[in-house]
């Protein structure tokens, strides 16, 4: 069995430096283009639009249903040592660290992320960018960079609408309906939650999780097969590989910053 799996595995190795080394200097160039005569602001703007905007009725009815299970599910389990009172603190610290992030970036890497791999790949299966670059316009700044640093921008916000939101399901379900008193639940939060512990720590992951998720995207769409076979296997494997990526970077995150 070992004759087999050590040179299949170095195959693997051998290919995936190159493609990894050439998805690097695509992001390095993609985030260095912004001072490119070619970047269009405005196209910077119309992505945010399309990749954060265009998302936020998903990620607020996530969020919403989120919360109200965090109180369902925290207060049936605080309820048996009389700790009720924490809830609201409960859900806060599950969603400032590691809901929010995460959620936010998996469902952006369902939604926009395929999004980009497929409007990309399609470009390239149409020779778009080739002609961009007989007409001596860059596509590094005219396509990767608005959409980089467009899911970088972008990611960060729905992160934090995404808490809110999710805070409020909790609520909703935690005063009216369980019966915990309103003014502890705030007061609770308000003191076990911290700006640079916990909500900045949080936002820092977004960040993160928005450049990953967006870098694995754009390169999947550029790396795509120009066919309509190769778009579509290019989509999958850009959510697929996204979110096994925010998965693992959230475990690397989470040891160093908590």
């Amino acid at each position: 069995m070992n004759e087999f799996f050590i040179p299949r595995l170095g195959h693997v190795v051998w290919e995936s430096v190159p493609r990894l080394g050439a998805a690097t200097r695509l992001l390095l160039g993609g985030l260095g283009a912004v001072g490119n005569r070619h970047f269009s602001f405005r196209q910077w703007l119309r992505e945010v639009y399309g990749l954060g905007v265009l998302s936020l009725a998903l990620m607020i009815v996530a969020a919403l249903f989120t919360g109200m299970v965090l109180g369902f599910q925290g207060y049936y389990a605080l309820v048996r040592f009389g700790a009720t009172s924490a809830l609201g603190t409960l859900i806060a610290l599950s969603l400032l660290r590691e809901l929010g992030p995460v959620l936010t970036a998996l469902l952006f890497a369902g939604r926009a992320g395929s999004a980009l791999t497929a409007e990309i790949g399609s470009m390239k299966a149409t020779e778009q960018l080739a002609a961009m670059e007989m007409m001596a316009v860059n596509p590094l700044a005219w396509v990767v960079a608005p959409r980089l640093w467009g899911g970088i921008f972008a990611v960060p916000i729905l992160c934090v609408i995404f808490d809110l939101v999710g805070i409020f399901g909790g609520y909703l379900v935690s005063v009216p309906v369980l019966g915990v008193d309103g003014g502890t639940f705030w007061a609770q939060m308000q003191s076990n939650v911290t700006l640079s512990g916990d909500i900045l720590n949080g936002l820092l992951k977004a960040l993160c999780f928005g450049l990953i998720v967006t870098w694995i995207a754009v390169w999947q769409g550029f790396s795509a097969k120009p066919t309509a076979e190769g778009v579509g296997a290019a989509t999958t494997r850009s959510v697929v590989m996204a979110s096994l990526a925010v998965l693992g970077l959230d475990f690397i995150l989470t040891a160093l910053l908590f």
